[in-house]
C-alpha cells in the first residue's frame, strides 16, 4: 500500500475507534460527575489508539465481521488509558504532560487522577462484558476467553506485574540485567498488545496455533515498540513525541539503550520487527484469512515499530 493511501487508511480507521470510544465512554452526570469528566478527560487525549487498532485488523484478518469485537476493543483502550493515568501520578513517574495535554493529576489533582484510573478499570470490565449482548450463543464461549486473556495480560501476570518490576528496579541501587529489563517490558509493555492480538484472533475462531501465534507476534512488536521508545528517549523530538526527551536519563532509569547501546538497540528493533512480519506473512498464505487486512497489519506495524513520534 502506498504510503499517502495508508495514512489516509488509517486516518480513518483511527476516527472509527475514536466513534466506537465515543460510545462507550460513561456519561459525566450525577455526584460522582467529577471523576467520570476526569476519566473522558483521559481517554479522550487522542494517542495511536494502537491496541484496539491491531484487535479489529487482527479480527478482520480471520473473517471477523460482527460488532462483539468493540466492547473489547473500548475496553483494551480504557486500560491502557488507566496505565498512563497512574503511570503519571508524582508517585510513579511524576510526568505533567502527556500527549501535548496536561496529565490527569495536573488537572484534577492527585486524588481524582487514582480514581480515574480505578475507575477506568472498572469500567473497561464493565464494558468488555457487554459483548455477551451481541454475540450469538454458540459464540459466548469465545467471549469468556477473550474476557480471561484481558484479565490475565492486564494484571498481576501482565502489565501489573511488568509496572511491579519497573518500579523495584529503579528503587534498587544495583543495576539491572537485561533478563530483568525483558521481562518489565514484556509485561509492562508487550503484554496489552498480545491482548489486542489474541482477543482479535480468539473472537474471529482462529485456531489455538493461530492464537499463539498472534501471541509471539504481538511479543515482538511490544519489545521493540518499546526500545523504539528508549531510543526516542534519547534522539527524539519532544515536539513531535508531545513528551519531554531525556526523562529517563534526567530520572538516571536504566534502559534497553543505556545497557546495550543505541547501535544493537536500533538493530533489535529491526530484527523483532523482521521476525514479527513473517509471522503475518505465514498466517496470509492460509486458507480464510483476509489478505487486505494482511497487507494494513503488516504495514501498520512496520510503521508503528520504527515510528520517530
Amino acid at each position: 500500500m502506498e504510503s499517502s493511501l495508508f495514512e489516509k487508511t488509517l486516518k480513518e480507521k483511527t476516527k472509527g475507534i475514536e466513534e466506537i470510544l465515543a460510545q462507550y465512554l460513561p456519561e459525566e452526570k450525577g455526584y460522582q460527575k467529577t471523576v467520570l469528566q476526569a476519566m473522558n478527560y483521559s481517554v479522550q487525549a487522542g494517542g495511536k489508539r494502537l491496541r484496539p487498532m491491531l484487535m479489529q485488523e487482527v479480527y478482520r484478518l480471520f473473517g471477523g465481521q460482527s460488532d462483539e469485537i468493540c466492547p473489547f476493543m473500548a475496553a483494551l483502550e480504557m486500560i491502557h488509558t488507566y496505565s498512563l493515568v497512574h503511570d503519571d501520578l508524582p508517585a510513579m513517574d511524576n510526568d505533567e504532560y502527556r500527549r501535548g495535554r496536561k496529565t490527569t493529576h495536573i488537572v484534577y489533582g492527585e486524588a481524582m487522577a487514582i480514581l480515574a484510573g480505578d475507575g477506568l478499570l472498572n469500567y473497561a470490565f464493565e464494558t468488555a462484558v457487554k459483548a455477551f449482548e451481541t454475540a450469538e450463543t454458540e459464540y459466548m464461549p469465545r467471549v469468556a476467553r477473550a474476557l480471561g486473556i484481558l484479565g490475565r495480560k492486564a494484571g498481576i501476570y501482565g502489565m501489573i506485574g511488568g509496572q511491579t518490576a519497573d518500579i523495584e528496579a529503579e528503587d534498587s541501587s544495583s543495576a539491572i540485567s537485561g533478563e530483568q529489563l525483558l521481562f518489565i517490558h514484556e509485561h509492562k509493555t508487550a503484554a496489552l498488545i498480545q491482548a489486542a492480538m489474541m482477543i482479535g484472533a480468539v473472537l474471529a475462531g482462529a485456531s489455538d496455533d493461530d492464537v499463539a501465534r498472534m501471541e509471539k507476534c504481538a511479543y515482538n512488536v511490544g519489545i521493540a515498540f518499546q526500545i523504539q521508545d528508549d531510543i526516542l528517549d534519547v534522539i527524539g523530538d519532544s515536539q513531535q513525541l508531545g513528551k519531554p526527551v531525556g526523562s529517563d536519563a534526567a530520572n538516571e532509569k536504566q534502559t534497553y539503550v543505556t545497557i546495550y547501546g543505541l547501535e544493537k538497540s536500533g538493530a533489535d528493533v529491526a530484527a523483532l520487527s523482521e521476525e514479527a512480519v513473517s509471522i503475518l506473512r505465514m498466517t496470509r498464505s492460509q486458507a480464510g484469512v483476509n489478505p487486505e487486512a494482511a497487507d494494513f497489519l503488516e504495514q501498520l506495524i512496520t510503521e508503528l515499530i520504527h515510528r520517530n513520534k
